[in-house]
């Protein structure tokens, strides 16, 4: 598939990707983006992804291929039956295809950096999903790379796409649109505890 100029432009560089910003309710603010905090997330932003969630719900599988031509690496030093397979199933459901690198088929295990398998896999893809036992090593992963990563959990750190879909879960299992005693004000109440 053709590369955007923009696109082309960024990866010959070779300039890290932009590293966590605060992510508003406007699309336009999460391009290029790597998600590594569920800090990230303004309650604006948080509202976009549940009406996003909620229009791709109503949606027949594979109706949409909005990522046709579009691949998703992920990279998995951890393992992950369920974080894995469900960045796999979503890119395909939506048109794109996979690339999946576990740390024993990895040039890890010969000396190479995190760094450096990121830099690697960012030439063959759009995005990296990174799942790592230590803290941290999503951060690193993007201060690498010039495509956006994913923190698919960091250990003991964080795991914002759990959290996002847990986020979500309790939101429409709790969320009553006919009770207004004010007991869900906002979708940031639920992340607050």
């Amino acid at each position: 598939f053709q590369k955007s100029d923009e696109e082309t432009q960024r990866r010959t560089t070779m300039t890290p990707t932009v590293l966590a910003p605060r992510l508003g309710g406007e699309p336009s603010e999460w391009k290029g983006a790597s998600i590594l905090s569920v800090s990230q997330f303004t309650e604006e932003a948080l509202s976009l992804l549940v009406t996003l969630t909620e229009a791709a719900m109503r949606r027949e599988k594979g109706l949409t291929r909005c990522l046709e031509g579009r691949v998703l690496s992920c990279l998995f030093a951890e393992p992950s039956t369920r974080t894995c397979c469900s960045f796999q199933a979503a890119i395909l459901r939506l048109g794109g295809s996979a690339i999946v690198s576990r740390e024993e088929f990895s040039s890890t295990v010969k000396g190479e950096s995190l760094e450096d398998t990121v830099r690697t896999l960012a030439c063959y893809s759009d995005v990296v999903v990174l799942r790592h036992k230590s803290p941290g090593a999503a951060l690193r992963a993007a201060s690498a790379s010039v495509v956006p990563v994913i923190n698919g959990g960091d250990g003991v750190g964080e795991h914002p796409t759990q959290a996002l879909l847990d986020f979500y879960t309790l939101l429409t299992e709790l969320h009553d649109d006919d009770d207004d005693d004010g007991a869900t004000q906002s979708p940031r109440d639920i992340l607050k505890g």
